[in-house]
This record gives structure tokens, C-alpha cells and sequence, in this order.
């Protein structure tokens, strides 16, 4: 069986000012059918937040239908889809019985009998050939009840042995070991936090500010292959080969600009995994950062060359410079103004105002620069600015109730 695993597709993302990602998610996804078909994947796994929002647009829901129904030319016999923290399991079940019938299998959040997650895909002969335990993001009501009066450790540890206990039920379900005993491979996917996992700044915060994180040994040995979302930096975790990230296939923050785009293809043999290998996905648009000097970051955008992209790049530029906030900015803005937007757009500028050091008891500055926009910002940052008012014994549950609310959002 040849199996390929992606993740993380956020369709519909706005980015900075509200710019569309529309043309380069349409690229990804005319590359990704075109790949199953040149590559004769036989199944297809999109481990979570196939949408950026519970309420995608009709154009994040027509690239969704429209992929789906361009994949039923490729060979591909089945497509798995779990649900992801950013999606909504109404809007994804919604179609899950129609598109059952495609041989499209959405599992949007943990169904009320357990053992609809076990998926059983047959192989070209028409026999099973491949088990996989479609876990989708699990949320709080999935992994604990609620225990009044507990503290942050003791809820910590209840959410992480819920996660472990989800996948040890799953492993331990008859139909799973009973197949693995006839040689088939079985793999679990997952929409997590891992523990160790190197994530960008562009991932929402899940399970109450990432304690539910889990290792590598949490998952039964049972699985040949863990298909993880959620981190949008490509990886492994615990060291583990079969226990993948894939990634976010476009660059969803500035972060992520050194990030390479990849999915995973999988090749089992004899009920074990014999082989894996990245696929670089090409990009439709740069994202760019130039940092430094004014003079430096002048040279950097006028000099840029957009070779090899056919979407103009997005530029974050910080400049460091001893001159004030607006000589800075007139500065840039006449530069900006010269540059092709066919080419280059910046999208975010900041400028970090250096000041020299004075001796204890000389003035102060009396012109403060601006050094980051609300842009700049997490909605936890801004709330832990705002928890500097209140008192410092009561600020740790005020966090911890204002993470509870931001990933029930």
C-alpha cells in the first residue's frame, strides 16, 4: 500500500490585512492531485485543519469539493480526513455520509460509538490492506471530566493519561489486533501538541496553553505509523521515525519562511513500513523577511528578485535605526512606492529605535519609538500585558481560565 500524509491545509487563512491565500492554496492543491496521481498513492490522509476557521468562506469550501472531486481521476482509491482544532466536526460530518460513497472517510470529531474511528481500506485486490484509527483533535470533553478544585498539574496529567487512554482504547479494540495478526498495517492519525515538537508562532494554542503535550511513548507500539497535524514545521517526534509531522504545505506566518513545505509518502510492505520519503511541495508565493539597518533593508527590497514565483512575495521589514519613527517611515515609504507589486508587497514594517545608553541620572528619552504593532501580537500576549494590573497572586488562574476560553473559540 502507498499511502501519502498531509496536514494543516487552513483554507481560508487571511493573512496580514486580510490578504486572500485563495491562489496559492488552489496551486497546492492542482499539485497535490497531480502528485497522488504521478506517485499512484492508494490512500490519502489529511490529519486535521483542513480549514483556518469553523466557518470557512464558499471559497475555502469550493477548493475543499472541487480537490475532492478531481481526486477521483487519480487512482486513488481512498481519502482519510480528521478533524483539526481550527475545524468545525459539524461542518465537516455534514457531508460525511454522501461522501462516504466516494470512498471519502471524514471523521470530524470522536463519533458517539467509539469504533467508527477503526477504518478498514482495502487493497487493489479488493481485500483489506491497510487499518487506520482516524483520531481527530480531541477535545476537552473527549480526554477528562471536569474535576472541581483541581490544580494545574493535576488537570495537566489528566488531559495527557485522556490522550494516552484514547489511544490505547483504539490499539486495544478487537478488529485492530486481530487484523495486525493477519500482517496489515495499522496507522492512528492525530491532531496534537507533542512533546518536543518545534512549533512556529502561527499554531493556536490547544489543550489549555499546550499541557496536554504527549510523547512518543504514548503511542501503542501497535501503530507502524503516526500521522500527526497541528505544528506546521515538518518533523519527527521523539526521535521516532514512523511518528511524522508533515507540516503546513504553504507558509502561514513569517515564522515559517525558513520551514521547508513537504508531505510524506509512505510505502508498506509485509504489514510494516518499508519506506518513507518527503516530497517538497513548490511554492506559489515567497514569504520574506529583511531585518537590519535602513540602508540594508533599502538594498534588500529594491535588489529582491522574485524568480521562480508567479505570486508576488510578502515582505516583513524591521529596521534598526537611531532616526525617529517618522524619518524612518518616510524613508521606507518612498522606497515602497517605487517597488513593482507584481514583484514584491510588504505587508508588515516595524522599526526598533536605538538609543544610546545614558549614565544613571541623565535625562531620559523623551521620543519613544514604536517598536510593535498590535499586528505583533498573540491574543495571550495581549492578555498577559493586561493581567500586569491585577494582582500577582491571582494571575496564574486568570491565564489559565483566558486559555480555556481561547481554545474553546
Amino acid at each position: 500500500m502507498r499511502v501519502l500524509h498531509t496536514a494543516d491545509w487552513h483554507l481560508g487563512q487571511r493573512f496580514i490585512s486580510g490578504h486572500e491565500r485563495t491562489d496559492e492554496h488552489r496551486h497546492f492543491l492542482d499539485w497535490l492531485v497531480q502528485t497522488v496521481r504521478e506517485q499512484q498513492v492508494e490512500v490519502l490522509i489529511v490529519a486535521g485543519d483542513i480549514f483556518d476557521t469553523g466557518s470557512p468562506s464558499n471559497q475555502a469550501l469550493e477548493l475543499y469539493y472541487s480537490f475532492l472531486l478531481n481526486m477521483r481521476g487519480t487512482g486513488c482509491r481512498d481519502i482519510v480526513v480528521v478533524g483539526g482544532n481550527h475545524d468545525s466536526p459539524a461542518t465537516l460530518n455534514a457531508p460525511a455520509r454522501l461522501l462516504r460513497h466516494l470512498r471519502v472517510h471524514v471523521v470530524g470529531c470522536v463519533p458517539d460509538c467509539f469504533e467508527d474511528q477503526v477504518l478498514v481500506l482495502d487493497d487493489a485486490h479488493g481485500k483489506p490492506g491497510l487499518v487506520v484509527c482516524a483520531i481527530p483533535f480531541l477535545r476537552d470533553r473527549d480526554v477528562r471530566l471536569s474535576v472541581p478544585g483541581e490544580t494545574a498539574e493535576e488537570r495537566e496529567a489528566r488531559i495527557k493519561q485522556g490522550i494516552a487512554d484514547h489511544y490505547s482504547r483504539c490499539a486495544e479494540i478487537e478488529q485492530v489486533w486481530q487484523l495486525k495478526d493477519l500482517g496489515l498495517p495499522i496507522i492512528a492519525t492525530g491532531h496534537l501538541y507533542a512533546a518536543g515538537a518545534a512549533p512556529s508562532d502561527s499554531e493556536r494554542t490547544i489543550h489549555v496553553g499546550n499541557l496536554g503535550q504527549v510523547t512518543a511513548d504514548h503511542f501503542p507500539d501497535i501503530f507502524d505509523y503516526v500521522a500527526l497535524g497541528h505544528i506546521h514545521r515538518p518533523q519527527r517526534v521523539g526521535g521516532r521515525e514512523h511518528i511524522r509531522y508533515s507540516g503546513s504545505p504553504i507558509p502561514l506566518s513569517f515564522s515559517e519562511v525558513d520551514h521547508p513545505k513537504e508531505v510524506l509518502l509512505l510505502d508498506f510492505k509485509a504489514g510494516c513500513l518499508a519506506e518513507l520519503q518527503s516530497l517538497l511541495v513548490p511554492g506559489a508565493r515567497r514569504l520574506v523577511r529583511f531585518h537590519g539597518t535602513l540602508q540594508e533593508v533599502t538594498q534588500s527590497l529594491t535588489t529582491y528578485d522574485n524568480t521562480g514565483y508567479h505570486l508576488p512575495a510578502w515582505a516583513d521589514v524591521q529596521v534598526h535605526s537611531e532616526l525617529t519613527q517618522l524619518e524612518v517611515a518616510d524613508a521606507l515609504l518612498k522606497v515602497i512606492q517605487e517597488l513593482d507589486r507584481q514583484q514584491l508587497e510588504v505587508l508588515a514594517r516595524r522599526h526598533f529605535r536605538l538609543v544610546k545608553l545614558r549614565a544613571l541620572g541623565e535625562g531620559e528619552e523623551t521620543d519613544a519609538p514604536l517598536t510593535r504593532s498590535l499586528h505583533d501580537f498573540t491574543e495571550r500576549e495581549v492578555f498577559e500585558q493586561r493581567l500586569a494590573a491585577e494582582p500577582e497572586d491571582s494571575r496564574a488562574d486568570l491565564l489559565r481560565t483566558f486559555d480555556e476560553l481561547l481554545e474553546r473559540m
